[in-house]
């Protein structure tokens, strides 16, 4: 709702207020940040110059203050980063908020911070307890979760604010409902080449998981269109805020693709913050597995099912599947019960006796991996034969290596695995070593050889990271979260997918709340049924797809029909007159197929007559202008319009809905299928 041109006016004049002060303390911060890294370069200088003089103490002390120092200067010149971002637009939001004693405030939200002379807040950060009132409430009784305990009062007024270049264009008036006006004049806005930040529009549901402090862990299941990937970010911006002693460092994403890390790589620039760690599974994994010089991407192992290029559908379904882990740990167990020391032997002249050593490996360090217990008794054996010297440890590890029965080779342990008792299908021998012994290592195999080795030599442990976000959660298997868990044990976590999207052919979750068992710690389920994304005929068309009866979309209707092209005769004007249709009415649109194969094929067709980028999973950047792209790399992005396209002879099979389904809802405004 519109305000009162008195209103109106009246806001004009606290955003000149805002405005001013806002540009008195980047000009004040400005200087002080450009005095400091002065005096801070000049004391190094110094320090460095007066070096020789110090003894150890005393130089420890001087890297402590020098490192004290090059932190508040850091801290500053991030806030004047931050005062700079906001200049053009200081704050997008403000509540009345009336507390039990009467005392009445007028908060305005801001990506940040901002104090007038006195020490008063004059903006607020978004991320901070009283502004959660804006995004949870509609006017009237509320309460807050301050540092302090709760909060109640009256909310009394909740205001919106459209300002560019620091000029005031509108302000309404509003409640809590969905439809409200700035949130539908987002919906309506053309897609951007990457992801952008939400915080005017956050909802309540999508608030929950944002400010959620009292769980470790939480799994959220959301509908296509629901915000997660944007959801998960600005809790990220949020812990940021709120957590003592973290930074981006400490924060660890899974993204499902490098598109998706690149797609997603200026939200939390946007709100100020630094981006975090990131990473795909498989490049995780290759990290660990150095008797190898890659691993295949997911996507790439995906690509194989729905190219029909897997010789052994079912071997990979049993290496993907819960049985197996099971079956692998119980031969690991047999595998280290059946581990021992042949016999004594002798360094210089001190002996080590094989009982003595056995027992150890099975006893006194039967709690370690395997191979960690060799590490302690060679520094046991080493430490007592030259009474704590260890200039010999690694003769005494090598001695014990030499006169065992096991060995660190692991592509011939899960070869012995695979031709035990313990594996429930039985495969040729020469396919197990030609899958093995190459030097990219499947996708499937990685999996298993990371939790094998892992096991018998111990996980990298991560102690740095103390968040782990995981995106598109529904394509992990069980097993990639045991192994997650063992590599970062001080970590929690944030899990985010949609049973929906699952694209993995071998592995499916009734619901993602199976989970909640692997984690440590509190872990909370969560689900985000609203979707923003598209269209009220695209839910409509989608739903279909998978008998979902999900609620009808919160944009408002555009009126557009999915069209359904079929027995197109002249392929190439056909597409070419659809997608020169579409780039008049949106910004973006992207032609998803269902393989790379398709993919090239179209690419092809079309490439001389338009100018259009083919995107696959090994695309770092691109431009999501016009684009061709598979079906599975485009999880996650989402384009103004889209052409789904499948040939005849490669249609979608029943089991592969989901697939067809992840396409079709990439699509915000209006989509066309050929068939």
């Amino acid at each position: 709702m519109s305000i009162s041109e008195n209103e109106f006016k009246k806001e004009k004049l606290i955003l000149k207020k805002v405005n001013k002060l806002l540009n008195d303390t980047i000009d004040s911060l400005g200087v002080r940040v450009s005095q400091d890294e002065l005096n801070l370069v000049e004391f190094k200088k110094v320090m460095w110059d007066d070096s020789n003089t110090f003894d150890e103490g005393e130089i420890g002390q001087v890297k402590l203050a020098t490192s004290d120092e090059e932190n508040k200067l850091l801290q500053k010149k991030n806030y004047y980063k931050r005062l700079m971002q906001i200049k053009d637009k200081p704050y997008f939001a403000s509540i009345v908020f009336k507390d039990e004693d009467g005392d009445i405030y007028n908060i305005y939200i801001s990506l940040t911070y901002l104090k007038d002379n006195m020490a008063n807040n004059i903006l607020y950060d978004w991320r901070s307890p009283i502004c959660s009132l804006f995004y949870d409430y509609e006017t009237g009784p509320c309460m807050y979760l301050a540092p302090g305990g709760e909060i109640h009062g009256e909310l009394k007024r909740k205001r919106q604010y459209k300002i560019e270049n620091a000029k005031l264009l509108s302000v309404f008036d509003n409640s809590l409902n969905i439809d409200d006006e700035v949130l539908q004049e987002v919906l309506a806005t053309d897609s951007s080449e990457k992801m952008k930040n939400v915080v005017n529009t956050i909802q309540v549901e999508q608030n929950k998981v944002i400010r959620n402090l009292e769980d470790n862990n939480l799994i959220v299941q959301g509908i296509a269109g629901s915000g997660k990937t944007t959801v998960a970010l600005h809790r990220i911006a949020f812990l940021l805020y709120r957590l003592k002693n973290i930074s981006s460092q400490n924060i660890l994403i899974f993204s499902p693709n490098n598109i998706f890390t690149e797609y997603i790589s200026d939200v939390l620039p946007s709100l100020g913050e630094n981006n975090t760690m990131q990473t795909t599974f498989a490049d995780y994994m290759a990290s660990f597995l150095n008797e190898y010089k890659d691993v295949e991407s997911f996507t790439d192992f995906i690509s194989r099912y729905y190219s029909y290029k897997e010789e052994f559908p079912e071997l990979v379904e049993y290496k993907q599947s819960d049985k197996i882990i099971d079956d692998l740990d119980a031969f690991i167990d047999n595998f280290i019960d059946n581990c021992k020391f042949l016999s004594d032997f002798k360094v210089d002249e001190h002996v080590v006796y094989k009982d003595d050593i056995n027992k150890m490996l099975h006893e006194k360090y039967v709690k370690l991996p395997l191979m960690e217990r060799v590490d302690e008794i060679a520094e046991a054996t080493c430490s007592n034969a030259y009474k704590g010297n260890l200039k010999k440890l690694k003769t005494f590890h090598k001695k014990l290596i030499d006169n065992s029965n096991f060995h660190k080779k692991y592509k011939d342990i899960l070869i012995e695995f695979f031709e035990s008792e313990y594996c429930r299908i039985k495969v040729p021998s020469n396919i197990i070593k030609k899958s093995l012994n190459k030097d990219i290592i499947n996708y499937e195999d990685a999996l298993l050889m990371t939790y094998l080795k892992g096991t018998l030599e111990g996980f990298m442990y991560e102690a740095g990271i103390r968040q782990v976000v995981i995106d598109e959660a529904q394509d992990y298997n069980r097993l990639q979260y045991i192994i997650i868990n063992q590599i970062f044990r001080k970590a929690d976590f944030t899990i985010l997918g949609d049973i929906n999207q699952n694209i993995n052919p071998y592995y499916h979750y009734n619901s993602l709340n199976d989970l909640s068992d692997l984690f440590r710690g509190s872990t909370k389920y969560l689900e985000l049924l609203k979707t923003y994304r598209s269209s009220p005929e695209i839910i409509d068309y989608t739903n279909k797809i998978l008998n979902l009866r999900h609620v009808n979309a919160i944009r408002r209707d555009n009126h557009k029909p999915v069209i359904i092209r079929k027995g197109v005769k002249d392929l190439k004007s056909r597409i070419v007159e659809d997608i020169k249709y579409l780039k008049e009415q949106y910004r973006s649109c992207a032609i998803i197929t269902k393989d790379n194969h398709e993919a090239q094929k179209i690419y092809d067709l079309i490439k001389n007559d338009i100018d259009i980028s083919l995107v696959d999973a090994d695309s770092k950047i691109f431009i999501k202008e016009l684009i061709i792209i598979p079906a599975y790399v485009s999880k996650g992005l989402e384009f103004d319009s889209v052409i789904i396209y499948n040939d005849r002879d490669n249609s979608y099979k029943k089991n592969e809905r989901n697939l067809l389904y992840v396409a079709c809802t990439r699509c915000q405004h209006e989509l066309i299928i050929y068939n």
